[in-house]
Order: structure tokens, then C-alpha cells, then sequence
């Protein structure tokens, strides 16, 4: 069943299929032989912090990539393949997301189970942009009412897995979808009170798509979905000349991403004599440092909602929703 399911995600891959299996092991495993906290290994911040939130004390998450990581761009190094090898269960993001990790999660799925958080996403919910060559964006994390729903992916393979605690399994994430429901609530509030002529989002590359379509902005990036994508010259100059006519005040950097492009906007719009400031550093592919409140999904998005809004001319508290964010 493993291999079946591991050769079918060789296919998916080679094919540029729209989606991805999850490898699903035949049975859960012996539940006296289970080992508590279950070693757990994340790619990303935002799949560990997912995962965290519904295992909590009988989970030890271990992420691979850490803050201001590319996941795009990142390649399995050694320290991360043991890392995978150390854990009794692997959870990605999946949606081509962590493209050049493939590989090693295909390995890894012929000997233990590995899980795509973003596998009960319906299709129709995600976006295909012309320029991803028929692939899905994978920023889905950027709509927190769809990202909702990964918080069930997490729950239905942690209770596969360890069916003792399934009830605490889905408790905690009822109770962690209540507090997604909060924040995108705020972050609609908080966009809406931007001036509808000023809800115009450039940022250094197009991770920020969902998030245009469920607060209510376009959304403009130099680069495109993947940061492997170069910004031509001739974006950069239809860039400048949108942020003239539309008077648009500021533009944004992001925290995993070269600021380069963004530089390249603010000079050339400053060369037709309109002032471009920075907005601030959002966060796209990565959260912010362990340890700190940006460092939490929670904070990510309260971080990119206050921001945004502050910057565009909207209202938000200072330290955002919940008083938190770093000055």
C-alpha cells in the first residue's frame, strides 16, 4: 500500500498533477509501542505551527526550514534528511511549495508516513495563475479561512496515527480553528478600513494572491509565484508606471525574499518624481523568528494584516490584534 501510494506521488510529481498524495501508512501503529511526545518533522514554520497547535503535548515538532528560508529555493541538506529519519511521521505543505524536497519526501514515503496538510483544500478553492505552468499557488496560508482547513488534514493523520487521543486531537483543533475564525475577522476589519483607491499590494514576489482575494486587495509582485522567477525589466518599468498614475504611497519588502526589486520600483518612481516609501517587511514564505509572537502563524498574519493596513492609510492597533507584535 505504501509503495502504491509513494509511486503514485512519483507520478503525480513527473506528471505536474494538481495535486498531491499523502502517503497514508496501512494501519496505525502498535499503540503500546508508541513513543510520546511522536517525533514530528515540519518543512516549513506554518505546517509546524499548524501541527503544534493540534498535537500540543503529544507531539515534538521538529522544522526544517527556519525563519527567512526559501522554501521555493531550499534543497535537503544532510542535517535535514536525518531529521526526517528521526521522526515517526513527516507533515508538508505540499502544492509544489517545497518543489526541490521532492525527492526526499518520496523516499521518505516508502518507509513512514508523510502527510500534505493542503490535501482537503477542494480544488475550486485554489488559485492557478497563468504564469505557474498549470500548477495551483501553493501561498494558500495567506487566507486564513482556507488554511482553516488544514488544521483537519493535521487532525485526521495525527488520530490515524495515534487513535488513543483522538478526542484530544479534535478538541484541540476546534479550538484552534475558533482562534483562525478571530484572526480572519480582524484582518478583514482591518483591510476594509483601508481607502478602497489605496488597496494596492506590491510586494517582492506573488506569494500574496490569496491574500488579495479574501481582504479585498490587488495584489502586484515583481517576481512571480516562485522566487526562481527573474523580475525583467520590463515589469519593473510597468511597475513604476502603475505606482505613478496610481499614486500609490508604499510598496513592501518581504522577509525570505531579496529586497533588490523593490529598490529598483522605489528608484525608478523616484526618477519621475513620486516618493515611494517602504511599508514594512511582511512575511510570506516564512514566519518570523522562533520564539517571538511573528514567529507563530497567529503573529505572521497579525503582523501582515497591521501593517498593510497602517501603511495604506487603513486603522489597526499599533501591536496588532492581540497587543503582541514587536515595535
Amino acid at each position: 500500500m505504501r509503495k502504491l501510494l509513494a509511486f503514485n506521488l512519483i507520478l503525480c510529481l513527473l506528471a505536474g498533477c494538481q495535486s498531491e498524495q499523502a502517503s497514508v501508512p496501512e494501519k496505525s501503529p502498535d499503540q503500546e509501542q508508541l513513543n510520546y511526545p511522536i517525533p514530528v518533522a515540519a518543512t516549513v514554520g506554518m505546517v509546524a505551527d499548524l501541527v503544534k497547535n493540534v498535537g500540543r503535548e503529544y507531539v515534538d515538532v521538529t522544522q526544517i526550514m527556519g525563519s527567512g528560508v526559501d522554501p521555493h529555493m531550499h534543497k535537503a541538506s544532510r542535517d535535514d534528511v536525518q531529521t526526517i529519519m528521526n521522526s515517526d511521521m513527516v507533515f508538508y505543505s505540499g502544492l509544489m511549495l517545497e518543489g526541490k524536497m521532492a525527492d526526499t519526501l518520496i523516499k521518505v514515503a516508502r518507509t513512514k508516513p508523510v502527510f500534505a496538510v493542503t490535501e482537503l483544500i477542494d480544488p475550486k478553492s485554489l488559485l492557478e495563475p497563468d504564469d505557474f505552468n498549470g500548477h495551483y499557488d501553493p501561498h494558500v496560508w495567506m487566507d486564513v479561512a482556507t488554511w482553516s482547513l488544514c488544521v483537519d488534514a493535521a487532525k485526521d493523520a495525527l488520530s490515524q496515527y495515534d487513535p488513543r487521543h483522538a478526542e484530544v486531537y479534535q478538541k484541540n483543533a476546534d479550538e484552534y480553528k475558533q482562534q483562525l475564525k478571530t484572526l480572519h475577522e480582524y484582518g478583514l476589519k482591518t483591510i476594509k478600513s483601508i481607502p478602497e483607491n489605496s488597496r494596492i499590494l506590491i510586494t517582492s514576489h506573488d506569494a500574496f494572491n490569496y491574500f488579495g482575494r479574501a481582504y479585498g486587495l490587488e495584489v502586484l509582485g515583481v517576481q512571480g509565484i516562485s522566487t526562481e522567477s527573474e523580475a525583467g525589466l520590463k515589469r519593473i518599468n510597468e511597475l513604476v508606471d502603475l505606482l505613478v498614475a496610481k499614486n500609490v504611497k508604499a510598496v513592501f519588502v518581504e522577509s525570505s525574499v531579496s529586497k533588490k526589486n523593490i529598490t529598483a520600483l522605489i528608484d525608478g518612481a523616484k526618477a519621475q518624481g513620486h516618493e515611494i516609501v517602504i511599508g514594512g517587511e511582511l512575511f510570506s514564505d516564512a514566519m518570523g523568528e522562533a520564539g517571538s509572537y511573528e514567529g507563530s502563524y497567529m503573529g505572521m498574519l497579525d503582523h501582515n494584516f497591521t501593517i498593510v493596513a497602517r501603511a495604506l492609510g487603513g486603522t489597526a492597533p499599533e501591536k496588532g490584534m492581540q497587543g503582541k507584535l514587536t515595535p
